[in-house]
Formats: C-alpha cells, structure tokens, sequence
C-alpha cells in the first residue's frame, strides 16, 4: 500500500492547534509551522474509515470499552515490545499529561521534590509546579553528540528526600531512545532510595532502526512495581486531537488510587469515537507506522545534510527516534528573544524555543519533521538564509 506522506492537508481554518494560531502566536498567519508535535500527514487509512462509520450511526451518546481494545493494546505491545500486559493493568486516561499530574498528586506531597531531566517535555514542569510541588531539575549531560543520565546527580536529589522522578523515553525534545543498561541503571536507583517513576513513553513507537525502546517496566518485576507508564496511540499514529491515552500499572495498590482519582473528577468514562480509532490504529496501522518512520528518516538525513552545509554553526543532536530535531544554536550568540525574531520576524518559520524545556535549553530550538519533505525544505532554506544574515 502506498502513503501520501508528500501531500500537505489544507489544515488552515480548521480550529488546527498547528496551523491557525500563527498569527495569534507568532506575529505572522504564512509562518511556517514546524513546532507543536503532531504531524502533517494523514492518519492510517484504517483510522480515517472506522471513524466516518463511527460518525455515520448519527447518534453519539455515551460509549463503553469492549475487549477488543485493551485486546488490540495487548497484541500490539506484546508484538512491537515484548510485553506482555495484563487487561487490568491497562486504565485509560484523557492524555499523557493527565496521567503525570494525577501521578504528582496522589504520590507526593504540597513542597515536595519532584524530578525531572531537563531539558524536557514542557508540561513536565507545569504538572509539578501546579499541583505546588518543587521542580527537582536533575539536567541531562551531552557527550558525545547525545544526552546521557547524570546519576550521581540524581542520586543527591534522592538523598535529599525526593520520591517521585518523572521520566521521558523516548526523550523529547532529544530524541534519545535510553539504552537498557541506562534504564538498569536508573531502575536500581530508584529501588534503592524507594522513588517511583511516571515513564512517558508516548514515542515508543517512534523509533529509527539500529534502536529499540525497552518498556521501563519490563526490567524486572521489582521496577514494574515502582513504575506508572504513560503511553497513547496518538503521536504513533496522528491522533491528539482524540484527547485519548492509558496507562499501565501493573501495582495494584497504585492503580486503584489513579483509578479513583480518575471516577472522582469523572475522567472514565469512554470517549465516543477513540476507542474505535486506537483499536484500528493497533490493529491495521503498522505498515502506514513503517512507512511513516522511513519518511521521517529521509527528513531527518535531509535536515542534517541541509544544516551541515549552509549553517554548520548550528549544531542538531542526532535523533534515535521521535520526529523532532534538537537544534543547538549557541553558536549564534543569540538569546531567547533574539531566536525567536530570527525565526519569526525573518525566517518567517516557527520551531519551539528552547527555553520553554528549561533553562538547559537556552539556545536551542526544537524542529518538527514530521511534515511534507518541501516544508522541511523550506522552513530549513529560509532559517539558515536569515541565520547568515
């Protein structure tokens, strides 16, 4: 089957998060946009056929989860990841963010130290600081040419009485897929002090060959019983606009209260049409999925080539997975502001800031590939002609 990963969809006028709030953001409606992480291409055609069914019954009242879709959860991450689930774990969530605050709030303290490795996810911060906990930053290391895990630092932060580390893996805004002996490692750390971990794994999925994302619950049943792992179909397969995500939790004492908190802000019941969507997806989407990461690759070789060439001051971390490119653009001795009106008011192209993943990101910019291959090129032609200027 052939994909139409080169056609842009007229998102414009559409309420699209993406594409209609340029001018309201960014100064600017024909700015190129390159930043919020969805993707420009269309969804599996499966997903595309079952929601016009689901659209046609006319009717829209409210809706149950049947076997098939914790069925479909089940096969795909037993195929894809080796893990074998148990329905009972599985508890379905709004979003991924949903999912790490409730963790922030049933499983630690008002004041209370919360870990993240900056840079990172912006909502990561938000989840801590608005349920009034203390971002507890333990900053990722670059060496070389990719971030690392500085567990004598974290360490520190666990002595100092922190019990809860929100973890990204795949990393986003990175793009580092963690090895199993990083995971390990990290895992016997948390063990040891008694920390329990809120893995974001939304961009397992996405993963460049010559990687392989390991659950972090898979690594023995001891860290499966300290982890609560975030996961979704929606940036897999184009989706977030469903506002639909689940969670594993194999504990079933730390289930029971998310599941709680979940019926006492009337967040359980099943959405009308997800369901249906994340169960084609599962089912059918796999060589769309294929296909999909193949063209991201060649943006993603694209994009290194193009930067290497016209504007080798700017430095990219090369991505083991997801479809964004983390920018190093020190070297043009610009601060936040001074990035931002390089990409706004000249390149007229809107990557995210670095900054807004943490102070480790000063300088840096985030890039979405996850579009036709003639934006990249000209979101990545005007950036690097108004950056010689």
């Amino acid at each position: 089957m052939s994909f139409h990963f080169d056609t842009l969809i007229d998102r414009r006028n559409t309420r699209s998060y993406k594409w209609d709030q340029r001018e309201a953001l960014f100064g600017n409606k024909d700015i190129l946009p390159l930043w919020v992480a969805d993707m420009d291409f269309p969804s599996p055609p499966a997903v595309q056929e079952v929601l016009k069914q689901r659209a046609s019954l006319g009717a829209y009242g409210y809706a149950i989860r049947e076997d098939s879709y914790f069925e479909s959860i089940q096969n795909w991450f037993q195929r894809r990841h080796n893990w074998k689930l148990e329905k009972e774990w599985i508890v379905d969530s709004p979003s991924v963010v949903t999912t790490l605050s409730l963790a922030v709030e049933l499983f630690s303290e008002p004041g209370a130290p919360v870990v993240l490795q900056s840079p990172v996810y912006y909502p990561f911060y938000d989840v801590i600081t608005s349920n009034e906990r203390t971002v507890a930053t333990n900053p990722l290391v670059i060496r070389n040419g990719r971030f690392e895990m500085d567990f004598d630092h974290l360490e520190t932060l666990f002595q100092g009485g922190a019990k809860l580390l929100l973890l990204c893996s795949p990393h986003n805004p990175g793009g580092r897929v963690w090895d199993r002996e990083e995971l390990v490692a990290l895992g016997e750390l948390c063990l040891r002090y008694g920390v329990i971990v809120v893995s974001d794994e939304i961009h397992c999925d996405l993963v460049f060959d010559g990687h392989q994302h390991t659950p972090f619950a898979t690594l023995s049943p001891a860290i499966a019983d300290i982890t609560i792992t975030a996961l979704a179909a929606t940036k897999t397969f184009n989706l977030p606009g469903l506002l639909t995500s689940f969670m594993v939790v194999s504990n079933k004492t730390l289930r029971s209260q998310l599941e709680k908190r979940l019926k006492t802000l009337s967040l359980h019941m099943a959405q009308h049409f997800a369901q249906d969507a994340v169960e084609a997806a599962y089912r059918e989407g796999e060589e769309w999925l294929e296909a999909m990461l193949e063209y991201v690759k060649g943006n993603l070789d694209y994009a290194l080539a193009y930067l290497e060439e016209h504007a080798p001051l700017i430095k990219p971390l090369k991505p083991d997975g997801t479809y964004l490119l983390w920018l190093d653009c020190r070297e043009l001795g610009l601060d936040k502001n001074g990035l931002k009106d390089l990409m706004y008011k000249k390149a007229k192209v809107a990557f995210n800031e670095g900054s807004i993943f943490g102070s480790e990101g000063e300088g840096w910019l985030r890039m979405n590939l996850a579009c036709p291959r003639y934006i990249v090129e000209q979101a990545l032609a005007q950036f690097c002609e108004a950056a010689k200027g």
